[in-house]
């Protein structure tokens, strides 16, 4: 039974930044691919950015401003988001993945207006 937390979501200007954290519970944190993914009103869930084996991937609209990272001790998984633009405002939502198998957060509101 794999279940993943979520934090750090919230409201902030355009140009500000958070901090978003995933717990993973239930298994070998290592054996997973962590990714976080994000989902504005009508609109289909994109991919922002993913963690394997040390190497990371990013949406092409995040990329040089987000980062992932993970601690392998604590089972986390991170996205710090930085210079955040109105356009950034989902549902973001941590995934982990081995094979077949894939768990989802619950979800996270990221709002960004003035």
């Amino acid at each position: 039974q794999v279940q993943l937390v979520e934090s750090g979501g919230g409201l902030v200007q355009p140009g500000g930044s958070l901090r978003l954290s995933c717990v993973l519970s239930g298994s070998i944190f290592s054996m997973f691919t962590m990714g976080w993914y994000r989902q504005a009103p009508g609109k289909q869930r994109e991919l922002v950015a993913r963690i394997s084996g040390g190497s990371t991937n990013y949406a092409d609209s995040v990329k040089g401003r987000f980062t992932i990272s993970s601690d392998n001790a604590k089972k986390s998984v991170y996205l710090q988001m930085n210079n955040l633009k109105p356009e950034d405002t989902a549902v973001y939502y941590c995934n982990s993945k081995l094979g077949i198998f894939e768990t989802w957060g619950q979800g996270t509101q990221v709002s960004v207006s003035s």
